[in-house]
């Protein structure tokens, strides 16, 4: 048996079992489960990062946005109330969008 030791997402285990793999998992909570969540943003960072084309690398966001919403809902917060401090920063201090790389300043 292959060992992963990773966390999957919710379907993967039923997936996998009626493909007729045998599989053994255990239920994470707390702590253990957020620290998980915080390795699983590593692993999906690396995929993106070798991602081959813009599709795989638009799956690879998708994601990791799954990722970051589900820790956001452990912390108490939904997708709506993310989505809103994201745009509340945005407006105050800007998005992305223009490409500024701040070398220096004083």
């Amino acid at each position: 048996m292959t060992c992963y030791n990773k966390l999957v997402r919710d379907r993967v285990p039923e997936i996998l079992r009626a493909g007729g793999h045998e599989v053994v998992t255990e239920t994470l909570e707390g702590d253990a489960l957020l620290d998980a969540l915080r390795a699983k943003i590593d692993e999906e960072v690396a995929e993106y990062d070798t991602a081959i084309d813009d599709e795989h690398a638009a799956t690879e966001l998708a994601d990791l946005l799954e990722v970051v919403m589900a820790i956001a809902k452990r912390r108490g917060y939904g997708e709506a109330a993310i989505q809103q401090l994201r745009a509340d920063k945005a407006a105050r201090r800007g998005a992305f969008d223009l490409g500024f790389f701040l070398v220096e300043a004083e």
